[in-house]
Protein backbone atom coordinates (compact mmCIF):
# COMPACT_ATOMS: atom_id res chain seq x y z
CA UNK A 1 0.00 0.00 0.00
CA UNK A 2 1.33 3.36 -0.60
CA UNK A 3 1.07 6.37 0.56
CA UNK A 4 -0.38 9.62 -0.31
CA UNK A 5 3.42 11.31 -0.32
CA UNK A 6 5.02 8.31 -2.28
CA UNK A 7 2.26 8.18 -4.86
CA UNK A 8 2.66 12.35 -4.95
CA UNK A 9 6.72 12.16 -5.04
CA UNK A 10 6.65 9.27 -7.62
CA UNK A 11 4.11 11.75 -9.99
CA UNK A 12 6.20 15.11 -9.24
CA UNK A 13 9.18 12.71 -10.99
CA UNK A 14 6.94 12.25 -13.60
CA UNK A 15 6.33 15.55 -14.01
CA UNK A 16 9.93 16.64 -13.67
CA UNK A 17 10.95 14.30 -16.30
CA UNK A 18 8.44 15.55 -18.70
CA UNK A 19 9.72 19.11 -18.11
CA UNK A 20 13.24 18.10 -18.46
CA UNK A 21 12.17 16.26 -21.59
CA UNK A 22 10.41 19.63 -23.08
CA UNK A 23 13.38 21.78 -22.10
CA UNK A 24 15.95 19.73 -24.57
CA UNK A 25 13.34 19.87 -27.36
CA UNK A 26 13.27 23.57 -26.87
CA UNK A 27 16.96 23.79 -26.69
CA UNK A 28 17.30 21.31 -29.83
CA UNK A 29 14.55 23.87 -31.93
CA UNK A 30 16.67 26.68 -30.90
CA UNK A 31 19.46 25.62 -32.40
CA UNK A 32 18.57 23.91 -35.15
CA UNK A 33 16.65 27.73 -35.71
CA UNK A 34 20.02 29.24 -35.47
CA UNK A 35 21.58 27.17 -37.65
CA UNK A 36 18.52 28.15 -40.66
CA UNK A 37 19.14 31.33 -39.60
CA UNK A 38 23.07 31.73 -41.01
CA UNK A 39 21.63 31.84 -44.13
CA UNK A 40 20.75 35.53 -43.69
CA UNK A 41 24.20 36.22 -42.21
CA UNK A 42 25.31 40.08 -41.89
CA UNK A 43 21.16 40.74 -43.06
CA UNK A 44 21.16 38.65 -46.25
CA UNK A 45 18.17 39.37 -48.41
CA UNK A 46 16.02 37.61 -50.07
CA UNK A 47 16.88 37.49 -54.30
CA UNK A 48 13.28 38.61 -55.35
CA UNK A 49 13.47 36.51 -59.02
CA UNK A 50 16.50 34.90 -58.43
CA UNK A 51 16.87 30.97 -58.56
CA UNK A 52 17.39 31.21 -55.16
CA UNK A 53 14.23 32.48 -53.50
CA UNK A 54 12.53 29.35 -53.57
CA UNK A 55 14.98 27.74 -51.55
CA UNK A 56 15.56 31.37 -49.07
CA UNK A 57 11.82 31.49 -48.44
CA UNK A 58 11.73 27.75 -47.69
CA UNK A 59 14.74 28.26 -45.76
CA UNK A 60 13.10 31.02 -43.67
CA UNK A 61 9.81 29.30 -43.26
CA UNK A 62 11.82 26.35 -41.38
CA UNK A 63 13.42 28.74 -39.12
CA UNK A 64 10.21 30.23 -38.11
CA UNK A 65 8.90 26.86 -37.56
CA UNK A 66 11.78 26.63 -35.37
CA UNK A 67 11.22 29.22 -33.26
CA UNK A 68 7.56 28.81 -32.79
CA UNK A 69 8.49 24.73 -31.40
CA UNK A 70 11.26 25.97 -29.39
CA UNK A 71 8.76 28.77 -27.40
CA UNK A 72 6.07 26.32 -27.20
CA UNK A 73 8.04 23.84 -25.42
CA UNK A 74 9.55 26.68 -23.40
CA UNK A 75 6.38 27.63 -22.62
CA UNK A 76 5.35 23.80 -21.66
CA UNK A 77 8.56 23.23 -19.36
CA UNK A 78 6.90 26.06 -17.18
CA UNK A 79 3.70 24.33 -17.33
CA UNK A 80 4.92 20.94 -16.33
CA UNK A 81 7.29 21.98 -13.40
CA UNK A 82 3.63 24.23 -12.24
CA UNK A 83 2.03 20.77 -12.37
CA UNK A 84 4.72 18.87 -10.05
CA UNK A 85 4.72 21.72 -7.75
CA UNK A 86 1.02 21.64 -7.53
CA UNK A 87 0.88 17.84 -6.61
CA UNK A 88 3.16 18.31 -3.75
CA UNK A 89 1.39 20.97 -2.48
CA UNK A 90 -1.78 18.84 -2.94
CA UNK A 91 -0.32 15.88 -1.39
CA UNK A 92 1.28 18.21 1.55
CA UNK A 93 -2.63 19.55 1.98
CA UNK A 94 -3.94 16.18 1.94
CA UNK A 95 -1.56 14.98 4.58
CA UNK A 96 -2.28 17.46 7.34
CA UNK A 97 -3.74 15.57 10.03
CA UNK A 98 -6.45 18.09 10.32
CA UNK A 99 -7.15 18.07 6.50
CA UNK A 100 -7.32 13.92 7.20
CA UNK A 101 -9.77 14.11 9.96
CA UNK A 102 -12.27 16.09 8.47
CA UNK A 103 -12.04 13.59 5.47
CA UNK A 104 -12.63 10.88 8.61
CA UNK A 105 -16.12 12.69 9.42
CA UNK A 106 -17.10 13.46 5.42
CA UNK A 107 -16.90 9.51 5.39
CA UNK A 108 -18.90 8.73 8.49
CA UNK A 109 -21.54 11.29 6.99
CA UNK A 110 -21.74 9.19 3.86
CA UNK A 111 -21.78 6.07 5.74
CA UNK A 112 -24.05 7.16 7.65
CA UNK A 113 -26.29 8.30 4.73
CA UNK A 114 -26.09 4.86 3.19
CA UNK A 115 -27.30 2.81 6.05
CA UNK A 116 -30.26 5.19 6.50
CA UNK A 117 -31.20 4.19 2.87
CA UNK A 118 -30.93 0.57 4.40
CA UNK A 119 -32.40 1.23 7.30
CA UNK A 120 -35.45 3.23 5.93
CA UNK A 121 -35.84 0.43 3.95
CA UNK A 122 -36.19 -2.44 6.67
CA UNK A 123 -39.14 -0.09 8.32
CA UNK A 124 -40.92 -0.40 5.53
CA UNK A 125 -40.63 -3.76 5.10
CA UNK A 126 -41.26 -4.30 8.76
CA UNK A 127 -44.93 -2.24 8.63
CA UNK A 128 -46.14 -3.77 4.83
CA UNK A 129 -45.56 -6.90 6.49
CA UNK A 130 -48.23 -5.92 9.24
CA UNK A 131 -50.63 -4.53 6.83
CA UNK A 132 -52.69 -7.33 5.03
CA UNK A 133 -56.24 -5.79 4.80
CA UNK A 134 -57.07 -3.32 1.91
CA UNK A 135 -58.12 -0.61 4.76
CA UNK A 136 -55.08 -0.76 6.20
CA UNK A 137 -52.63 -0.77 2.71
CA UNK A 138 -54.95 2.34 1.97
CA UNK A 139 -54.32 4.12 4.95
CA UNK A 140 -50.25 3.48 4.61
CA UNK A 141 -50.28 4.03 0.79
CA UNK A 142 -50.22 7.99 1.82
CA UNK A 143 -48.43 7.55 4.91
CA UNK A 144 -44.66 9.18 5.19
CA UNK A 145 -41.72 8.25 7.80
CA UNK A 146 -39.87 10.83 9.00
CA UNK A 147 -36.44 8.92 6.66
CA UNK A 148 -39.10 9.13 3.18
CA UNK A 149 -42.59 7.55 2.07
CA UNK A 150 -43.53 3.78 2.37
CA UNK A 151 -43.68 3.32 -0.95
CA UNK A 152 -43.36 4.94 -4.52
CA UNK A 153 -44.44 7.90 -5.88
CA UNK A 154 -45.75 6.18 -9.25
CA UNK A 155 -46.96 2.92 -7.55
CA UNK A 156 -49.07 5.57 -5.31
CA UNK A 157 -50.35 7.27 -8.13
CA UNK A 158 -51.18 4.21 -10.33
CA UNK A 159 -52.85 2.75 -7.02
CA UNK A 160 -55.14 5.97 -6.57
CA UNK A 161 -55.97 5.76 -10.36
CA UNK A 162 -57.31 2.29 -10.08
CA UNK A 163 -54.51 0.61 -11.66
CA UNK A 164 -53.26 -1.20 -8.92
CA UNK A 165 -54.57 -3.11 -6.25
CA UNK A 166 -54.38 -2.91 -2.80
CA UNK A 167 -52.12 -6.02 -2.39
CA UNK A 168 -50.89 -5.57 -5.37
CA UNK A 169 -49.42 -2.43 -4.19
CA UNK A 170 -48.20 -4.18 -0.70
CA UNK A 171 -46.30 -6.82 -2.84
CA UNK A 172 -44.53 -4.26 -5.36
CA UNK A 173 -43.55 -2.06 -2.17
CA UNK A 174 -42.22 -5.55 -0.33
CA UNK A 175 -39.98 -5.97 -3.22
CA UNK A 176 -38.74 -2.61 -3.36
CA UNK A 177 -38.02 -2.73 0.12
CA UNK A 178 -36.31 -5.89 0.20
CA UNK A 179 -34.21 -4.79 -2.95
CA UNK A 180 -32.63 -1.97 -1.39
CA UNK A 181 -31.96 -4.13 1.64
CA UNK A 182 -30.22 -7.34 -0.69
CA UNK A 183 -28.70 -4.43 -3.14
CA UNK A 184 -24.94 -5.79 -3.49
CA UNK A 185 -23.64 -2.53 -5.11
CA UNK A 186 -24.98 -0.54 -2.09
CA UNK A 187 -22.67 -3.29 0.15
CA UNK A 188 -19.67 -2.44 -2.04
CA UNK A 189 -20.14 1.12 -1.05
CA UNK A 190 -20.64 0.55 2.38
CA UNK A 191 -17.43 -1.55 2.22
CA UNK A 192 -15.50 0.83 0.16
CA UNK A 193 -16.24 3.51 2.88
CA UNK A 194 -14.90 1.20 5.42
CA UNK A 195 -11.99 0.65 3.84
CA UNK A 196 -11.29 3.88 2.96
CA UNK A 197 -11.73 4.57 6.39
CA UNK A 198 -9.21 2.01 7.96
CA UNK A 199 -6.56 3.91 5.09
CA UNK A 200 -7.29 7.10 6.42
CA UNK A 201 -7.46 6.24 10.68
CA UNK A 202 -4.18 4.23 9.81
CA UNK A 203 -2.21 7.33 8.26
CA UNK A 204 -3.94 9.52 10.80
CA UNK A 205 -2.29 7.68 13.60
CA UNK A 206 -3.65 4.45 15.55
CA UNK A 207 -6.58 4.73 17.59
CA UNK A 208 -6.00 3.74 21.05
CA UNK A 209 -7.99 1.31 23.30
CA UNK A 210 -10.90 2.81 25.49
CA UNK A 211 -10.00 2.13 28.87
CA UNK A 212 -12.64 4.09 30.74
CA UNK A 213 -16.14 2.46 31.99
CA UNK A 214 -18.39 1.82 29.46
CA UNK A 215 -22.24 2.80 29.64
CA UNK A 216 -24.96 2.44 27.81
CA UNK A 217 -24.78 5.59 26.19
CA UNK A 218 -21.44 5.52 25.01
CA UNK A 219 -22.38 2.47 22.96
CA UNK A 220 -25.79 4.27 21.75
CA UNK A 221 -23.69 7.12 20.49
CA UNK A 222 -21.07 4.24 18.96
CA UNK A 223 -23.54 3.01 17.12
CA UNK A 224 -25.19 6.05 16.23
CA UNK A 225 -22.11 7.41 14.45
CA UNK A 226 -22.21 4.27 12.05
CA UNK A 227 -25.80 4.56 10.94
CA UNK A 228 -27.80 2.72 13.90
CA UNK A 229 -31.09 3.42 13.69
CA UNK A 230 -32.17 4.68 16.89
CA UNK A 231 -30.07 2.06 18.89
CA UNK A 232 -31.10 1.27 22.76
CA UNK A 233 -28.25 0.03 25.09
CA UNK A 234 -28.57 -1.81 28.13
CA UNK A 235 -26.72 -3.64 30.43
CA UNK A 236 -26.21 -7.71 30.52
CA UNK A 237 -25.65 -10.98 31.44
CA UNK A 238 -22.83 -10.85 29.24
CA UNK A 239 -22.19 -6.89 29.43
CA UNK A 240 -23.82 -4.96 27.61
CA UNK A 241 -26.84 -5.17 24.83
CA UNK A 242 -27.08 -2.77 21.78
CA UNK A 243 -30.76 -3.08 19.99
CA UNK A 244 -32.63 -1.60 17.39
CA UNK A 245 -35.78 -1.94 15.28
CA UNK A 246 -34.14 -2.77 12.50
CA UNK A 247 -30.82 -4.92 11.64
CA UNK A 248 -27.71 -2.91 13.15
CA UNK A 249 -24.59 -2.01 11.03
CA UNK A 250 -23.92 -4.96 8.93
CA UNK A 251 -20.02 -4.27 10.07
CA UNK A 252 -21.82 -4.47 13.76
CA UNK A 253 -24.32 -7.78 13.34
CA UNK A 254 -26.40 -9.00 10.95
CA UNK A 255 -28.93 -8.92 13.51
CA UNK A 256 -31.46 -6.41 15.66
CA UNK A 257 -29.36 -7.55 18.88
CA UNK A 258 -25.29 -7.36 19.62
CA UNK A 259 -24.67 -8.67 23.19
CA UNK A 260 -20.99 -8.33 23.76
CA UNK A 261 -18.64 -7.99 26.93
CA UNK A 262 -17.22 -4.70 28.46
CA UNK A 263 -13.51 -5.81 26.71
CA UNK A 264 -15.07 -7.02 23.06
CA UNK A 265 -17.22 -3.84 22.88
CA UNK A 266 -13.68 -2.14 23.48
CA UNK A 267 -12.16 -4.17 21.27
CA UNK A 268 -15.26 -3.44 18.52
CA UNK A 269 -15.05 0.60 18.80
CA UNK A 270 -10.63 0.41 18.08
CA UNK A 271 -11.16 -1.87 15.31
CA UNK A 272 -13.74 0.39 13.60
CA UNK A 273 -11.55 3.24 14.93
CA UNK A 274 -14.48 4.64 17.60
CA UNK A 275 -12.78 7.54 19.63
CA UNK A 276 -14.85 8.05 22.61
CA UNK A 277 -15.56 11.69 22.69
CA UNK A 278 -13.95 13.82 26.02
CA UNK A 279 -16.80 14.91 28.37
CA UNK A 280 -17.27 18.56 27.90
CA UNK A 281 -17.15 20.59 31.33
CA UNK A 282 -20.41 21.63 32.89
CA UNK A 283 -21.81 25.26 32.80
CA UNK A 284 -21.47 26.56 36.37
CA UNK A 285 -24.90 26.79 38.70
CA UNK A 286 -27.25 29.66 38.48
CA UNK A 287 -26.89 31.03 41.76
CA UNK A 288 -29.63 33.12 43.00
CA UNK A 289 -28.83 35.43 46.52
CA UNK A 290 -28.41 38.61 47.31
CA UNK A 291 -25.91 41.08 46.54
CA UNK A 292 -25.82 45.19 45.40
CA UNK A 293 -23.85 44.34 42.12
CA UNK A 294 -23.12 41.71 40.47
CA UNK A 295 -20.06 41.57 37.40
CA UNK A 296 -19.30 39.89 34.18
CA UNK A 297 -16.12 39.51 32.29
CA UNK A 298 -16.03 41.90 29.12
CA UNK A 299 -17.28 40.49 26.08
CA UNK A 300 -13.70 41.08 23.78
CA UNK A 301 -14.98 44.87 22.13
CA UNK A 302 -12.90 46.07 25.36
CA UNK A 303 -11.50 45.22 28.51
CA UNK A 304 -14.20 46.74 30.69
CA UNK A 305 -16.25 44.41 33.10
CA UNK A 306 -19.66 44.87 33.15
CA UNK A 307 -21.74 45.96 36.18
CA UNK A 308 -25.47 44.74 36.99
CA UNK A 309 -26.99 46.57 39.59
CA UNK A 310 -29.46 44.32 41.11
CA UNK A 311 -33.03 44.09 41.70
CA UNK A 312 -35.72 41.98 43.06
CA UNK A 313 -38.26 40.41 40.94
CA UNK A 314 -41.30 37.54 41.17
CA UNK A 315 -40.22 34.19 39.04
CA UNK A 316 -43.72 35.14 37.44
CA UNK A 317 -42.30 38.47 36.30
CA UNK A 318 -39.29 37.48 35.08
CA UNK A 319 -41.05 35.00 33.11
CA UNK A 320 -43.43 37.54 31.64
CA UNK A 321 -40.42 39.37 30.06
CA UNK A 322 -39.64 38.60 26.44
CA UNK A 323 -36.82 35.46 26.41
CA UNK A 324 -34.89 37.53 24.03
CA UNK A 325 -34.39 40.35 26.63
CA UNK A 326 -33.33 38.18 29.73
CA UNK A 327 -30.44 36.08 29.75
CA UNK A 328 -27.82 34.41 31.75
CA UNK A 329 -24.64 35.92 32.62
CA UNK A 330 -21.23 34.23 33.54
CA UNK A 331 -19.77 35.82 36.80
CA UNK A 332 -16.01 37.56 36.95
CA UNK A 333 -14.81 35.08 38.77
CA UNK A 334 -16.24 31.83 36.69
CA UNK A 335 -18.29 30.41 39.40
CA UNK A 336 -21.56 30.66 38.89
CA UNK A 337 -23.99 32.37 36.68
CA UNK A 338 -26.47 35.25 37.58
CA UNK A 339 -30.20 35.82 35.64
CA UNK A 340 -29.95 39.11 33.58
CA UNK A 341 -33.18 41.14 32.38
CA UNK A 342 -34.16 44.87 31.46
CA UNK A 343 -34.60 47.56 34.45
CA UNK A 344 -38.24 47.34 34.76
CA UNK A 345 -38.02 50.35 36.96
CA UNK A 346 -36.50 52.39 33.49
CA UNK A 347 -39.08 54.64 31.94
CA UNK A 348 -37.78 55.15 27.99
CA UNK A 349 -38.19 52.88 25.27
CA UNK A 350 -37.77 49.73 26.29
CA UNK A 351 -35.07 48.16 23.48
CA UNK A 352 -32.49 51.15 25.80
CA UNK A 353 -33.18 49.80 28.97
CA UNK A 354 -30.25 49.13 30.76
CA UNK A 355 -30.24 45.68 31.92
CA UNK A 356 -30.17 44.94 35.64
CA UNK A 357 -29.18 41.36 37.92
CA UNK A 358 -32.43 39.41 38.89
CA UNK A 359 -32.54 38.47 42.65
CA UNK A 360 -36.02 36.12 42.56
CA UNK A 361 -38.01 36.84 45.43
CA UNK A 362 -40.12 33.51 45.43
CA UNK A 363 -37.04 31.00 44.38
CA UNK A 364 -34.55 29.34 46.26
CA UNK A 365 -31.91 31.41 48.25
CA UNK A 366 -28.49 30.27 47.64
CA UNK A 367 -25.25 31.58 49.84
CA UNK A 368 -22.53 33.71 47.96
CA UNK A 369 -20.66 31.85 46.45
CA UNK A 370 -16.41 32.12 47.71
CA UNK A 371 -15.44 33.81 44.38
CA UNK A 372 -18.25 36.94 44.88
CA UNK A 373 -17.32 36.90 49.02
CA UNK A 374 -13.30 37.36 47.33
CA UNK A 375 -14.47 39.90 45.12
CA UNK A 376 -16.42 41.73 47.70
CA UNK A 377 -13.78 41.76 50.15
CA UNK A 378 -11.35 42.97 47.03
CA UNK A 379 -13.44 45.83 46.35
Amino acid sequence: MTTIAERAEAKAERLDALADKRDCESNAFMKAADDLSQAFYMGQPILVGHHSERKARKTQERMHNAMDKSVRAAKSVQYWQWKAAGVERFANMKNNPRVRANRIKTLLADLRECQRTLNHAAMCLKIWERATSDEAIEKLSDMHLKSGSLCYWDHQRAFREGKMTAQELRDISMRTSQSIIDNQSRRRWINHILNRLAYERDLLGSVERYEGELTPVILQGFAREHGAHKPQGKTSERGFELTSSVTLPFHFANSTTLDLSADEWRYLMQAVGYTVPAKKPGLPPILNFRAEELVSPSRGYNDQERKFRQVEMTKAEYSAVHKESRWVENSVCGNFRFKVAPDPEYKGPGFSAPRVAVFLTDSKVHPAPDGFKAQSEAA
